[in-house]
Protein backbone atom coordinates (compact mmCIF):
# COMPACT_ATOMS: atom_id res chain seq x y z
CA UNK A 1 0.00 0.00 0.00
CA UNK A 2 1.88 2.85 -1.11
CA UNK A 3 1.41 6.27 1.28
CA UNK A 4 -0.70 8.69 -0.69
CA UNK A 5 -3.24 6.15 -0.99
CA UNK A 6 -4.05 5.56 2.59
CA UNK A 7 -6.54 6.85 4.83
CA UNK A 8 -5.12 6.17 8.16
CA UNK A 9 -6.25 5.50 11.71
CA UNK A 10 -4.19 5.34 14.87
CA UNK A 11 -5.27 3.27 17.35
CA UNK A 12 -3.74 4.02 21.09
CA UNK A 13 -2.73 7.54 19.38
CA UNK A 14 -2.71 9.15 22.95
CA UNK A 15 0.20 7.18 23.81
CA UNK A 16 4.07 7.55 23.45
CA UNK A 17 4.56 5.43 20.08
CA UNK A 18 1.01 6.92 19.14
CA UNK A 19 1.46 10.60 19.06
CA UNK A 20 4.78 10.15 17.52
CA UNK A 21 3.00 8.10 14.68
CA UNK A 22 0.37 10.48 13.89
CA UNK A 23 2.93 13.53 13.34
CA UNK A 24 5.37 11.00 11.26
CA UNK A 25 2.08 9.80 8.84
CA UNK A 26 1.15 12.96 8.17
CA UNK A 27 4.55 14.63 7.54
CA UNK A 28 4.96 11.81 5.40
CA UNK A 29 1.96 12.50 3.28
CA UNK A 30 -0.71 10.32 4.84
CA UNK A 31 -4.26 11.50 5.54
CA UNK A 32 -4.83 10.17 8.61
CA UNK A 33 -8.60 10.70 9.55
CA UNK A 34 -8.39 9.60 13.02
CA UNK A 35 -6.96 9.53 16.44
CA UNK A 36 -8.18 7.10 18.56
CA UNK A 37 -7.11 6.64 22.52
CA UNK A 38 -8.76 5.74 25.68
CA UNK A 39 -7.35 8.44 27.99
CA UNK A 40 -8.94 12.04 28.17
CA UNK A 41 -7.44 14.38 25.65
CA UNK A 42 -5.53 16.33 28.51
CA UNK A 43 -3.52 13.12 29.41
CA UNK A 44 -2.35 12.43 25.65
CA UNK A 45 1.36 12.52 25.20
CA UNK A 46 1.02 14.23 21.89
CA UNK A 47 -2.47 15.78 20.43
CA UNK A 48 -2.49 16.93 16.46
CA UNK A 49 -5.04 19.50 16.07
CA UNK A 50 -5.57 18.87 12.52
CA UNK A 51 -6.81 15.21 12.36
CA UNK A 52 -9.91 13.67 14.58
CA UNK A 53 -9.21 12.80 17.65
CA UNK A 54 -11.56 10.84 19.62
CA UNK A 55 -11.53 9.36 23.21
CA UNK A 56 -13.27 5.78 22.92
CA UNK A 57 -12.69 2.50 24.90
CA UNK A 58 -11.62 0.16 22.13
CA UNK A 59 -12.58 -3.04 24.10
CA UNK A 60 -16.29 -2.25 22.81
CA UNK A 61 -16.98 -3.19 19.26
CA UNK A 62 -19.39 -0.28 18.54
CA UNK A 63 -16.13 1.56 19.02
CA UNK A 64 -14.06 -0.16 17.03
CA UNK A 65 -16.26 0.25 14.27
CA UNK A 66 -16.87 3.75 14.39
CA UNK A 67 -12.85 3.78 14.72
CA UNK A 68 -12.60 2.11 11.67
CA UNK A 69 -15.19 3.76 9.27
CA UNK A 70 -13.77 5.10 6.08
CA UNK A 71 -10.13 3.96 6.75
CA UNK A 72 -7.92 2.09 4.55
CA UNK A 73 -5.70 1.50 6.85
CA UNK A 74 -5.52 0.51 10.50
CA UNK A 75 -2.33 1.15 12.78
CA UNK A 76 -3.10 -1.27 16.29
CA UNK A 77 -1.09 0.28 19.01
CA UNK A 78 -3.85 0.55 21.76
CA UNK A 79 -3.11 -1.49 24.84
CA UNK A 80 -2.97 -1.44 28.22
CA UNK A 81 0.59 -1.75 29.56
CA UNK A 82 3.64 -0.26 30.73
CA UNK A 83 7.29 -1.13 32.27
CA UNK A 84 8.04 -4.37 33.87
CA UNK A 85 6.80 -3.20 37.69
CA UNK A 86 3.56 -2.68 35.89
CA UNK A 87 3.16 -5.12 33.76
CA UNK A 88 4.45 -7.98 36.22
CA UNK A 89 1.27 -6.58 38.57
CA UNK A 90 -1.29 -6.17 36.27
CA UNK A 91 -1.70 -9.26 34.31
CA UNK A 92 -5.37 -9.53 33.79
CA UNK A 93 -5.23 -6.42 32.69
CA UNK A 94 -2.45 -6.64 30.13
CA UNK A 95 -4.73 -9.71 28.83
CA UNK A 96 -7.60 -7.45 28.54
CA UNK A 97 -6.14 -6.13 25.06
CA UNK A 98 -7.22 -9.23 23.69
CA UNK A 99 -10.67 -7.28 23.83
CA UNK A 100 -9.50 -4.46 21.78
CA UNK A 101 -7.34 -6.83 19.23
CA UNK A 102 -10.02 -9.10 18.66
CA UNK A 103 -12.52 -5.68 18.27
CA UNK A 104 -10.15 -3.80 16.21
CA UNK A 105 -9.54 -6.82 13.63
CA UNK A 106 -13.21 -7.20 13.67
CA UNK A 107 -13.91 -3.63 12.67
CA UNK A 108 -11.55 -3.88 10.15
CA UNK A 109 -12.64 -6.21 8.19
CA UNK A 110 -16.53 -5.03 8.47
CA UNK A 111 -15.30 -1.95 7.42
CA UNK A 112 -13.17 -2.55 4.69
CA UNK A 113 -9.89 -1.86 6.00
CA UNK A 114 -7.43 -2.79 3.40
CA UNK A 115 -3.96 -3.28 5.81
CA UNK A 116 -3.85 -3.49 10.06
CA UNK A 117 -0.78 -3.15 11.33
CA UNK A 118 -0.39 -5.33 15.03
CA UNK A 119 2.37 -3.86 17.40
CA UNK A 120 3.61 -6.52 19.25
CA UNK A 121 6.14 -7.23 21.86
CA UNK A 122 9.96 -8.97 22.54
CA UNK A 123 7.84 -10.37 25.72
CA UNK A 124 6.21 -13.10 23.58
CA UNK A 125 9.25 -15.01 23.04
CA UNK A 126 9.97 -18.07 25.15
CA UNK A 127 11.21 -17.81 28.42
CA UNK A 128 13.74 -20.36 28.81
CA UNK A 129 15.59 -18.89 26.00
CA UNK A 130 16.46 -15.41 27.78
CA UNK A 131 17.72 -16.72 31.59
CA UNK A 132 21.08 -15.83 30.98
CA UNK A 133 22.53 -12.18 30.83
CA UNK A 134 24.83 -13.54 28.30
CA UNK A 135 21.38 -14.13 26.13
CA UNK A 136 21.89 -15.50 22.42
CA UNK A 137 19.88 -12.83 20.33
CA UNK A 138 15.63 -14.19 19.65
CA UNK A 139 15.14 -14.67 16.42
CA UNK A 140 11.31 -14.69 15.02
CA UNK A 141 11.31 -18.69 15.40
CA UNK A 142 12.21 -18.42 19.13
CA UNK A 143 8.34 -17.55 19.90
CA UNK A 144 7.88 -21.36 19.28
CA UNK A 145 7.38 -23.54 21.53
CA UNK A 146 5.06 -20.87 23.62
CA UNK A 147 6.34 -19.66 26.52
CA UNK A 148 5.50 -16.08 26.64
CA UNK A 149 6.05 -13.28 29.51
CA UNK A 150 3.34 -14.68 31.82
CA UNK A 151 0.03 -11.96 31.06
CA UNK A 152 1.04 -9.49 28.46
CA UNK A 153 3.39 -11.37 26.60
CA UNK A 154 0.94 -14.44 26.08
CA UNK A 155 -1.88 -11.57 25.18
CA UNK A 156 0.58 -10.46 22.02
CA UNK A 157 1.36 -14.11 20.81
CA UNK A 158 -2.59 -14.92 20.62
CA UNK A 159 -3.02 -11.48 18.94
CA UNK A 160 -0.30 -12.12 16.46
CA UNK A 161 -2.34 -15.90 15.63
CA UNK A 162 -5.55 -13.84 15.30
CA UNK A 163 -3.64 -11.15 12.71
CA UNK A 164 -2.68 -14.04 11.00
CA UNK A 165 -6.02 -16.11 10.71
CA UNK A 166 -7.87 -13.03 10.17
CA UNK A 167 -5.69 -13.12 6.63
CA UNK A 168 -5.61 -16.36 5.98
CA UNK A 169 -9.60 -16.68 6.18
CA UNK A 170 -10.73 -13.01 5.28
CA UNK A 171 -8.15 -11.77 3.10
CA UNK A 172 -7.27 -8.67 5.37
CA UNK A 173 -3.34 -7.98 5.08
CA UNK A 174 -1.91 -7.72 8.71
CA UNK A 175 1.51 -6.61 9.31
CA UNK A 176 2.96 -7.59 12.15
CA UNK A 177 5.94 -5.91 14.30
CA UNK A 178 7.43 -6.93 17.61
CA UNK A 179 8.73 -3.96 19.58
CA UNK A 180 11.92 -4.31 21.66
CA UNK A 181 11.78 -1.78 24.62
CA UNK A 182 11.47 1.43 22.79
CA UNK A 183 12.12 5.04 24.70
CA UNK A 184 12.68 8.58 23.46
CA UNK A 185 11.07 11.71 24.06
CA UNK A 186 7.36 12.71 24.87
CA UNK A 187 7.11 9.12 26.70
CA UNK A 188 6.49 7.79 30.02
CA UNK A 189 9.00 8.89 32.96
CA UNK A 190 7.03 8.31 36.10
CA UNK A 191 3.99 7.29 37.69
CA UNK A 192 4.98 3.34 37.67
CA UNK A 193 4.32 2.64 33.91
CA UNK A 194 7.21 4.05 32.79
CA UNK A 195 10.36 1.55 30.70
CA UNK A 196 14.06 1.41 32.32
CA UNK A 197 15.42 4.07 30.47
CA UNK A 198 13.28 6.72 31.41
CA UNK A 199 12.91 5.49 34.44
CA UNK A 200 16.62 5.31 34.81
CA UNK A 201 17.25 9.37 33.53
CA UNK A 202 14.47 10.47 36.28
CA UNK A 203 16.38 8.68 38.94
CA UNK A 204 19.97 10.40 38.09
CA UNK A 205 18.42 13.50 37.75
CA UNK A 206 16.47 13.52 40.89
CA UNK A 207 20.03 12.75 42.57
CA UNK A 208 21.59 15.17 40.91
CA UNK A 209 18.64 17.91 41.81
CA UNK A 210 18.61 17.07 46.16
CA UNK A 211 22.15 16.13 45.76
CA UNK A 212 21.17 12.67 47.46
CA UNK A 213 23.84 11.07 45.70
CA UNK A 214 22.54 7.35 45.15
CA UNK A 215 20.16 5.66 42.84
CA UNK A 216 18.09 2.14 43.69
CA UNK A 217 18.19 -0.24 40.59
CA UNK A 218 15.63 -2.95 40.40
CA UNK A 219 17.44 -6.72 40.47
CA UNK A 220 21.18 -6.79 40.35
CA UNK A 221 21.87 -4.54 37.27
CA UNK A 222 23.63 -7.54 35.42
CA UNK A 223 20.12 -8.10 33.33
CA UNK A 224 20.49 -6.98 29.63
CA UNK A 225 18.47 -5.43 27.14
CA UNK A 226 18.18 -3.54 23.72
CA UNK A 227 16.70 -0.35 23.54
CA UNK A 228 15.33 1.66 20.14
CA UNK A 229 15.10 5.24 20.10
CA UNK A 230 11.62 6.28 19.02
CA UNK A 231 12.95 7.47 15.30
CA UNK A 232 14.17 4.26 14.51
CA UNK A 233 10.49 2.57 15.99
CA UNK A 234 8.75 5.18 14.02
CA UNK A 235 10.52 4.17 10.58
CA UNK A 236 10.48 0.28 11.24
CA UNK A 237 6.86 1.05 11.11
CA UNK A 238 6.93 2.54 7.98
CA UNK A 239 8.76 -0.13 6.50
CA UNK A 240 6.90 -2.96 7.68
CA UNK A 241 3.72 -1.62 6.95
CA UNK A 242 4.35 -0.59 2.65
CA UNK A 243 6.27 -4.53 2.72
CA UNK A 244 5.20 -7.60 1.57
CA UNK A 245 5.92 -9.92 4.58
CA UNK A 246 3.37 -11.37 6.50
CA UNK A 247 4.94 -12.75 9.23
CA UNK A 248 5.89 -11.30 12.63
CA UNK A 249 9.58 -9.33 12.86
CA UNK A 250 11.48 -7.72 15.15
CA UNK A 251 11.80 -4.06 15.65
CA UNK A 252 14.33 -3.37 18.14
CA UNK A 253 17.94 -2.17 18.53
CA UNK A 254 20.50 -5.49 18.75
CA UNK A 255 23.10 -3.23 20.84
CA UNK A 256 22.67 -5.27 23.83
CA UNK A 257 23.63 -3.55 27.25
CA UNK A 258 23.37 -4.40 31.46
CA UNK A 259 20.94 -1.81 33.20
CA UNK A 260 24.60 -1.49 34.93
CA UNK A 261 25.90 -0.53 31.67
CA UNK A 262 22.34 1.63 30.74
CA UNK A 263 22.88 3.89 34.92
CA UNK A 264 26.82 4.45 33.60
CA UNK A 265 25.51 5.76 30.14
CA UNK A 266 23.11 8.05 32.33
CA UNK A 267 25.70 9.08 34.93
CA UNK A 268 28.13 10.48 32.00
CA UNK A 269 25.26 12.25 30.45
CA UNK A 270 24.60 13.71 33.91
CA UNK A 271 28.07 14.05 35.20
CA UNK A 272 27.65 12.75 38.07
CA UNK A 273 28.55 9.35 39.64
CA UNK A 274 25.92 7.63 42.25
CA UNK A 275 25.83 5.50 44.89
CA UNK A 276 23.90 1.90 43.63
CA UNK A 277 21.12 0.79 46.04
CA UNK A 278 20.46 -2.94 44.45
CA UNK A 279 16.39 -3.64 44.86
CA UNK A 280 16.28 -7.87 44.15
CA UNK A 281 13.03 -7.83 45.23
CA UNK A 282 12.02 -5.73 42.72
CA UNK A 283 10.27 -7.14 39.27
CA UNK A 284 12.99 -7.40 36.60
CA UNK A 285 12.01 -9.77 33.92
CA UNK A 286 14.07 -11.67 31.76
CA UNK A 287 17.49 -12.45 32.54
CA UNK A 288 18.32 -10.95 29.57
CA UNK A 289 16.76 -9.90 25.94
CA UNK A 290 18.11 -8.96 22.43
CA UNK A 291 16.86 -8.46 19.50
CA UNK A 292 18.11 -10.81 16.24
CA UNK A 293 18.25 -8.64 13.30
CA UNK A 294 19.05 -10.59 10.52
CA UNK A 295 15.29 -11.42 9.39
CA UNK A 296 14.78 -7.76 9.00
CA UNK A 297 17.88 -7.02 7.54
CA UNK A 298 17.39 -9.83 4.64
CA UNK A 299 13.73 -8.31 4.11
CA UNK A 300 14.06 -4.83 4.21
CA UNK A 301 17.56 -4.17 4.11
CA UNK A 302 17.38 -1.70 7.01
CA UNK A 303 17.63 -2.33 11.21
CA UNK A 304 17.17 0.59 14.01
CA UNK A 305 20.87 2.12 14.02
CA UNK A 306 20.36 4.77 16.86
CA UNK A 307 23.05 4.43 19.23
CA UNK A 308 22.02 4.19 22.89
CA UNK A 309 23.90 7.13 24.22
CA UNK A 310 22.88 9.54 21.40
CA UNK A 311 19.17 8.75 22.08
CA UNK A 312 19.63 8.84 25.88
CA UNK A 313 21.24 11.83 25.70
CA UNK A 314 17.98 13.27 24.13
CA UNK A 315 15.61 11.36 26.23
CA UNK A 316 17.72 12.34 29.19
CA UNK A 317 17.35 16.43 28.07
CA UNK A 318 13.59 16.12 27.18
CA UNK A 319 12.72 14.51 30.91
CA UNK A 320 14.75 17.22 32.49
CA UNK A 321 13.03 19.69 30.68
CA UNK A 322 9.71 18.16 31.63
CA UNK A 323 10.77 17.54 35.65
CA UNK A 324 12.10 21.43 35.49
CA UNK A 325 8.89 22.49 34.41
CA UNK A 326 6.81 21.00 36.89
CA UNK A 327 8.85 22.44 39.55
CA UNK A 328 8.48 26.05 38.48
CA UNK A 329 4.61 25.38 38.93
Amino acid sequence: MSIGSQRAVVCGAGGFIGGHLVKHLLAQGVDVVRAVDIKPLDEWHQVTGSVENLVLDLKNRENCLAAAEGATSVYQLAADMGGMGFIENNKALCMLSVLTNTHMLMAARDKGVERFFYSSSACVYNGDKQSSPNVAALKEADAYPAMPEDGYGWEKLFSERMCRHFEEDFGLQCRVARFHNVYGPYGTWDGGREKAPAAICRKVIEAKRTGKHEIEIWGDGSQTRSFMYIDDCIEGIRLIFESDIHEPLNLGSSELVSINQLVDIVEDIAGIKLDRKYNLSAPKGVNGRNSDNTLIQKMLGWEPSIRLRVGLEKTYNWIESEMRAGAAK
